[in-house]
């Protein structure tokens, strides 16, 4: 294994929590500390996107993300990586692939908040990743209606798992989902930029 790559045995449930993270903020320890809670995560890793293919702008420099990310972000059971920059993948499902390869037997579940669920049938092979891992929904203020409503919910409503069951989603096999609601922060990573608090 190499050392830009976290340790990680087969058998384990290890939450995947990807975005630009630019800049990191409270909503996504909040967001980290409910997943390894509810979903029965042995691990979580940030994958700090070299760049959002959705977005046109591209992001602040990754290695002043990630180590904004270190700062925020501390937790025993929580990695920061660059995984994406080093496997040189751009799109989630060209990831899930590349970590599969790399961790034979390793149980992955794909961590995003409603608000991703809401516009996930836009995301290049959307069908590819949820048939891949079980993903893990975690609902912010305002987005629970939309994301209920979404075309990925109303296609896979019959692989969801109930949120009275989601420690079972690291076990599930895929397809499955669960969606939790949380009482959660509305910070955004948007917000913070256009108040010119980053950094």
């Amino acid at each position: 294994m190499r050392h830009d790559f976290p340790p990680a045995l087969a058998g384990q449930r290890i939450g995947l929590l990807g975005g630009s993270f630019d800049p990191a903020h409270g909503g996504h320890v909040r967001i980290t500390r409910e997943a390894l809670r509810r979903f029965g995560l042995d691990q979580v890793w940030w994958l700090v996107s070299p760049g959002n293919p959705l977005k046109a702008r591209g992001p602040a420099p990754l290695d002043r993300r990630i180590a904004m990310a270190h700062q925020i972000m501390q937790h025993p059971r929580v990695r920061i990586t660059g995984l994406e920059a080093v496997l040189g993948t751009r799109y989630t499902a060209e990831t899930l692939a590349a970590l599969g390869a790399v961790y034979p037997g390793v149980r992955f579940v794909w961590l995003m908040g409603a608000d991703n669920l809401a516009q996930f049938h836009l995301w290049q092979e959307w069908e590819e990743i949820i048939g891949s891992v079980p993903i893990g929904v975690l609902a912010r203020p305002g987005d629970r209606i939309s994301a209920r409503l979404s075309k990925a919910a109303r296609t896979y409503r019959q692989n969801r798992i109930p949120a009275r069951q989601s420690q079972a989603l690291g076990g599930a096999a895929a397809p499955a989902w669960c969606f939790v609601n949380l009482p959660m922060s509305d910070a955004s990573s948007s917000r913070i930029r256009e108040a010119g608090r980053w950094g």
